[in-house]
């Protein structure tokens, strides 16, 4: 009742319940923890850009079909933050422990699935046209990251114990270590110093891969800590539990699903901007690439989402949970608006680095220059909607709406694919044309789930069993 109390005072939009102040305490550590790793991929794509266009184009597109690999899987480890956020909110405790392992279970299973991709890799880069050393860069490329697949899906769920809990500041110090960790591997093992031969994308491969399996046992080792057994559980939760599993599934499984048809769309078109030449090849994915840095510092703000409505839900108040999630819009908004300006007005300051090097064919690169400059003005022209649809499908997300998230995508993932493949084969509506399509695809998904969070359903939405009502 205090929080009631406190809500019909006169309270500031910072300091209120679920306000400002509470939005980013929780938010903020996870924005700047995806802020780490987009400057990681940032400059690891500069650093490959340095080494060849080639290096750099296939690395993106190696990258993007890994990370669809992994979506399914990660989106249920992912999802163990609504687990723990809801326990948590509800005060089980000791279930918190056991919805982690769980998690983790599902990582472990995953790698022979992973691994499995290795051999096949060179079937998966035949969709896109292009000459054979960029085939056999993006082929390499994938099958090492492959090889720290399990353990990026081991650090997700270990990081929910921590996230889930409000406690994002861990998982936001961890993740700048190991993007340091990875930028200085990088550094090291794609150009060679002290004394390692330069392995240009094989290096920048291998470097990920260390600091992925790195970052997993230390956040292993962490959880493991005694007093976190006593209070939460997190030995004696290593073992099998087969209905907490199946919960973990039937709700995470949808948001896995969304993940993939999402990210598998998004390949689908990278792949077939692809077939238009490799000057926009490169354009596309160097565009991309900056657009991480509007897009990632919003899905931290879209996961803080996710767990102050698991949170709120937890404790019974929707109207807080509702709260928290227009309070982090609001931000969202914000940032996007200026980054966005950005793009449009000193596109050159974000476009310097990548060719900061001398390259032999000066004019491909001043075409690449100048099409990534307009390529960037599509990116700005969705970003706003970019930031509704990541803030509202976690805020759904985070009260089990997974559902209809996987049915919605499920339709326009399938509808970007179609739609590029029909610009570029049949209509030949060229490179703008395609951007076009994926511009007007954010927009649509924007508003959808804009209507799906008015319209309310994900208020009597729970993922955990409910204690019974004390007598």
């Amino acid at each position: 009742m205090p929080e009631r109390n406190l809500d019909s005072e006169k309270v500031s939009w910072w300091a209120r319940p679920a306000g400002g102040r509470e939005v980013m305490m929780v938010a903020l550590p996870l924005v700047v923890s995806s802020i780490s790793w987009t400057v990681m991929t940032f400059v690891d794509r500069i650093f490959l850009k340095w080494v060849s266009g080639t290096a750099m184009s296939a690395a993106f597109a190696a990258s993007t079909l890994w990370f669809a690999a992994l979506c399914l899987p990660l989106g249920i480890c992912s999802y163990a933050n609504t687990f723990v956020s809801q326990y948590y909110g509800d005060r089980q405790l000791k279930r918190i422990g056991p919805s982690v392992w769980q998690a983790a279970w599902i990582a472990g299973l995953s790698a022979p699935f992973l691994l499995a991709m290795i051999p096949i890799a060179p079937l998966l880069f035949t969709l896109s046209q292009g000459d054979q050393p960029l085939h056999a860069a993006e082929t390499r490329y994938f099958q090492i990251l492959c090889t720290g697949g399990p353990a990026l899906l081991l650090a997700q769920a270990f990081s929910s114990f921590y996230s889930g809990r409000g406690l994002t500041t861990i998982p936001m110090v961890i993740d700048a270590i190991f993007a340091l960790v990875n930028l200085a591997l990088d550094f090291v093992m794609i150009f060679g110093h002290w004394g390692l031969p330069a392995m240009g994308i094989d290096g920048a491969g291998w470097a990920t891969v260390m600091s992925l399996w790195l970052k997993a046992f230390t956040y292993m080792l962490m959880i493991l800590n005694r007093k976190h057994q006593e209070t939460y559980g997190t030995r004696d939760g290593i073992r099998w539990d087969g209905p907490l599993l199946r919960r973990l599934l039937f709700y995470g499984g949808p948001s896995g699903l969304q993940m993939l048809l999402d990210v598998m769309g998004f390949t689908a078109f990278v792949l077939i901007v692809a077939r238009i030449g490799p000057i926009e090849n490169e354009a596309t994915s160097m565009a991309f690439s900056i657009s991480t840095l509007a897009f990632m510092p919003i899905w931290g703000l879209g996961m803080g989402a996710a767990i102050l409505v698991g949170q709120r839900l937890g404790e019974g108040r929707d109207d807080l949970a509702a709260r928290a999630t227009w309070n982090t819009l609001a931000l969202a908004i914000g940032y996007m608006a200026v980054i966005s300006l950005s793009y449009i007005l000193i596109p050159n300051v974000f476009l310097a680095g990548f060719f900061a090097q001398v390259d032999t064919d000066p004019i491909h690169q001043e075409s690449v220059r100048i099409l990534s400059i307009q390529l960037l003005r599509f990116v700005a022209a969705y970003n706003l909607l970019d930031a509704t649809l990541m803030v509202f499908v976690n805020a759904i997300k985070g009260a089990g709406d997974t559902q209809f998230v996987l049915l919605i995508s499920l339709i326009m993932g399938v509808t970007l694919a179609v739609a590029t493949w029909l610009g570029v084969e049949v209509l030949q509506l060229g490179v703008f044309g395609c951007w076009m399509i994926i511009t007007a695809w954010v927009w649509t998904l924007g508003v959808i789930f804009l209507l799906r969070f008015l319209q309310g359903s994900w208020r009597s939405m729970r993922v955990i069993e409910l204690q019974p009502e004390a007598t």
